[in-house]
C-alpha cells in the first residue's frame, strides 16, 4: 500500500534492505509492515526525504556512501559505519527530538 503523506510518500510492506526497517529513496520511504506505525522511524525517514531535497540525488549520495566508506575504510564494521554516517546522525537527532 502506497499512501500520500505531506510532500513525500510512504509504500507500507515495500522492499527494504536487510536488517533494516525502512529505507529513503528521494520523495519514497519504503517501510516494512511491521515497522509502519513507528513515528520516531517515520520522522527518521521524513529528515532523509528532506536530505535529500536539499542535497539533491548526486550531492546525497556522495554525501551518504562517501562517509560510509570513508569508516569501513578506517576499519569500522557496518553497523559502526553506518551510525557515523553525518546524515544519519541528522536524521535521528531530528527524529528523536519530535514528541
Amino acid at each position: 500500500m502506497i499512501e500520500r503523506r505531506d510532500d513525500h510518500w510512504v509504500w507500507i510492506g515495500g522492499p527494504v534492505p536487510p536488517g533494516s526497517a525502512a529505507v529513503t529513496i528521494g520523495p519514497l520511504v519504503s517501510v516494512r509492515r511491521r515497522a509502519a506505525s513507528n513515528e520516531r522511524l517515520l520522522r527518521h525517514e521524513r529528515e532523509h526525504v528532506a536530505q535529500w531535497r536539499r542535497y539533491g540525488i548526486v550531492g546525497f549520495l556522495v554525501r551518504y556512501v562517501g562517509a560510509y566508506v570513508r569508516w569501513r575504510l578506517r576499519g569500522f564494521g557496518h553497523w559502526a559505519a553506518y551510525r557515523r554516517i553525518p546524515l544519519e546522525i541528522e536524521a535521528e537527532w531530528t527524529a528523536r527530538q519530535a514528541r
